[in-house]
């Protein structure tokens, strides 16, 4: 299961080449990318001008990893008791909601990676809600629950089933994609006029993130892929032709077993899962997970 000692999250010394080059999606072309640590067999590298992190792995298998057992607590960095936590993650979602609400009050709504879809019955008061899940019980749940739910990724053809749309939300799904940059410029192409994104993700920049080096709590390749800056997501927006309205450090309501669940990972704990406190919600805010607000031009 993923990470089983603090062993496997030791930091490594840069290897003789020092730089190497890679093509930045944030920056949109190839960059000087400085070696940050080795993890789970993969390199951390970090881009040299707008502090976007990478993970260099070539053997990454999404479909195979995004299965039940990633929301089950049988995959060290996945969720504890993703269904056990409804009640916990409903609130959040409908603050979320209210959240989004302030930028785009109704319309048409797409989440990516919409997992069981207790965010979009939140948001379904208001908006008309659809979403795409990669995981297959997942999404076949979600459908069950009477949503509109596809099945696989965020490619053109399924936003293309879509079709256009108000807002898409993306909820600590960037980090896990192959092609951050590709992926949100079909999500613009998909949007109205005066349409949003909504990002949440880690932020690679921030303190927390800084002082725990290999050991931030998202630091967990290969499942993460990038690692964001607020300047890397600056250029992406910009790049692409967004207007960056809104960028904060949110306040969250945590499954208390997913608290429980991501410490004894980070100390290498092994045994028996912890989710008993699936039920309860803890306010946290480490201020290493940011939120963003994109916007096409209208």
């Amino acid at each position: 299961m993923g990470l089983t000692s603090l062993q496997a999250q030791q930091p490594q010394v840069a290897p003789a080449d020092g730089a190497r080059s890679r093509a930045c999606p944030a920056c949109g072309r190839t960059t000087a990318h400085a070696f940050r640590f080795r993890i789970n067999g993969c390199d951390i590298l970090q881009c040299g001008e707008c502090g976007l992190g990478r993970t260099d792995t070539a053997a990454f298998d999404p479909a195979a990893y995004y299965t039940e057992d990633y929301f089950s607590g049988r995959r060290a960095d996945g969720y504890a008791d993703y269904l056990g936590a409804e009640p916990v993650l409903r609130r959040e979602f409908a603050r979320s909601v209210d959240f989004i609400r302030r930028y785009r009050s109704r319309g048409k709504l797409l989440e990516l990676g919409c997992a069981y879809g207790f965010f979009l019955n939140a948001a379904a008061r208001y908006f008309d809600v659809a979403g795409i899940e990669l995981a297959q019980e997942a999404a076949a749940h979600g459908r069950h629950a009477g949503l509109n739910v596809l099945q696989g990724t965020a490619d053109a053809a399924n936003l293309q089933r879509i079709g256009k749309v108000d807002v898409i939300v993306l909820f600590d799904v960037i980090e896990h994609l192959p092609q951050p940059r590709e992926t949100l410029a079909l999500c613009r192409d998909h949007l109205n006029g005066g349409g949003i994104i909504v990002i949440t993700t880690g932020d690679f920049g921030s303190p927390a993130a800084r002082l725990t080096g290999a050991r931030w709590r998202l630091m967990t390749p290969p499942q993460h892929l990038w690692f964001f800056t607020q300047p890397s997501m600056r250029r992406l927006s910009s790049a692409l032709g967004l207007s960056l309205e809104h960028l904060d450090h949110p306040w969250k309501i945590v499954p208390a077993s997913l608290i429980a669940f991501q410490l004894r990972r980070m100390l290498g704990l092994v045994g028996e899962r912890v989710t008993t406190a699936s039920r309860i919600g803890v306010p946290v805010n480490l201020f290493d997970a940011m939120r963003v607000v994109l916007r096409k031009p209208g």
